[in-house]
């Protein structure tokens, strides 16, 4: 009864914004502006779609990775994000990414949460410096989908020990406080990190090492899994690879879309990514194979993610050759921080900080040294200085502000399931669902 009572107060909650939204002005669709461009409506309309399934991939390749008894609520956590932030975004969530600075020129911290509350003033209409040739609605839209799964890559850091009812409250202050925050820094014009020369194409940064440091102080947080053998023994790699192949098919969309216009500079972000995506499944498994493991399809798997994620904020600004670099690169280092954090007494269930925090901070400084004209072999040492100190403070804050939220979290609501609940599986304990093929006492 007094979890039921939780339950209808968030209904009553969502029933209240639901409200409001009535009485919110309405957005203006006209097609009056001469400056759309049909050809980049349709490419971003397509990446915005392409984005929105990497989620739904990233579910079924975490969900092939854990314990069958927690396939489901694994599954569930990625999918819940499309609703809890999809409704943030909306409200105030691409407000604070986006809206008007607050802060000194040319050093935003945070966008002001009114500007485009309820997506007030976010319509059909281009905008000059944000979205000068597509409907601004269109670039809220994409930019929403990157919120969407950046919540997502953190679950696999907690998988099979975290309460759903603390996990949804997570996301939605990590979303408020964490993601709109960084995203303002490196994307908005008046960020601060933009403006002192970081690159971040498509979300090196503001995704996969923001996930990767919030995941590592979630591990810490919840401490180690009751019964971690399950993890190696019971995957179903056919879910693996069938994630693994949805996530490169739609990380086309997540970085030539960032181009935010159908031109060559998307034509060289699709490019870059699917050849560094290539070059670090291959190095992955070559480099199992000189370690005398025989070729997997979870090692397969894990190195084209790895190689998605570090040349996603190198795509727009780096040669094709270049891309083979990074993707080999990452793939090493990746791989070598696993084999690392298997010695140490952290609980990273999905080893999301070696693959997704580290491939990250690998693409973020291999940005700054091979970037057309700026990166370090052109004798650009600034940005390469710049990279390094944007480095720190984004996993200072990232890091810092995800635990503090943890925390916060838990003082509301308990983070972690009961030892019962998580013997028991949270398939069941959390969902009262079971997988068809699941391990049975």
């Amino acid at each position: 009864m007094k979890n039921s009572k939780k339950w209808f107060y968030a209904l009553l909650l969502l029933v209240l914004v639901a409200i409001v939204g009535i009485f919110v002005p309405g957005i203006e669709f006209g097609s009056g502006d001469p400056n759309i461009v049909a050809g980049d409506v349709a490419w971003m309309l397509t990446s915005t779609a392409l984005v929105l399934l990497m989620t739904p991939g990233l579910a079924f390749f975490y969900g092939g990775m854990v314990d069958p008894r927690n396939i489901i609520s694994t599954i569930l956590q990625s999918f819940v994000s499309m609703g809890i932030v999809s409704i943030i975004w909306i409200i105030c969530g691409f407000s604070l990414a986006f809206g008007d600075s607050i802060g000194n020129e040319g050093f935003g911290l945070v966008g002001n949460p009114l500007t485009f509350w309820m997506f007030k003033n976010v319509g059909g209409l281009t905008h000059p410096e944000m979205a000068p040739t597509i409907p601004f609605a269109l670039f809220a839209l994409f930019q929403l989908k990157f919120a969407i799964i950046t919540p997502a890559l953190i679950t696999g850091s907690f998988a099979g020990r975290v309460r759903f009812r603390s996990y949804m409250i997570f996301i939605s202050l990590f979303t408020l406080f964490i993601y709109a925050p960084l995203a303002h820094w490196t994307w908005h014009p008046n960020g601060f990190l933009r403006n002192m020369g970081v690159l971040d194409f498509a979300g090196g940064t503001v995704v996969h090492m923001s996930a990767g440091f919030a995941a590592l102080a979630g591990a810490m947080f919840l401490g180690k899994r009751t019964n971690s053998k399950y993890n190696e023994k019971r995957s179903n790699i056919p879910f693996v690879l069938l994630g693994a192949g949805m996530l490169w098919f739609g990380w086309f969309g997540f970085n030539a879309g960032s181009a935010l216009e159908a031109s060559s500079t998307a034509v060289l972000a699709l490019l870059n990514t699917n050849t560094a995506s290539a070059a670090a499944m291959l190095t992955w498994i070559f480099l199992d194979g000189a370690r005398g493991h025989k070729p997997s399809g979870l090692g397969a798997a894990i190195g084209l993610v790895v190689g998605l994620v570090a040349i996603t904020p190198a795509a727009g600004f780096v040669d094709v050759g270049a891309s083979i670099t990074i993707g080999v690169v990452a793939s090493i280092i990746s791989n070598y921080a696993i084999t690392l954090q298997g010695k140490t007494s952290l609980d990273d269930t999905l080893d999301v900080f070696p693959a997704h925090g580290m491939g990250g901070i690998t693409g973020m400084i291999l940005t700054s040294v091979f970037a057309q004209e700026v990166g370090l072999i052109h004798g650009e040492f600034r940005t390469f200085l710049m990279h390094m100190l944007g480095l720190i403070i984004v996993g200072v804050f990232t890091f810092g502000g995800s635990y503090l939220l943890y925390w916060l979290t838990d003082l509301m609501v308990p983070l972690r399931v009961s030892e019962y609940s998580e013997k028991k599986g949270l398939d069941a304990s959390q969902h009262n669902e079971s997988y068809s093929f699941a391990y049975k006492d």
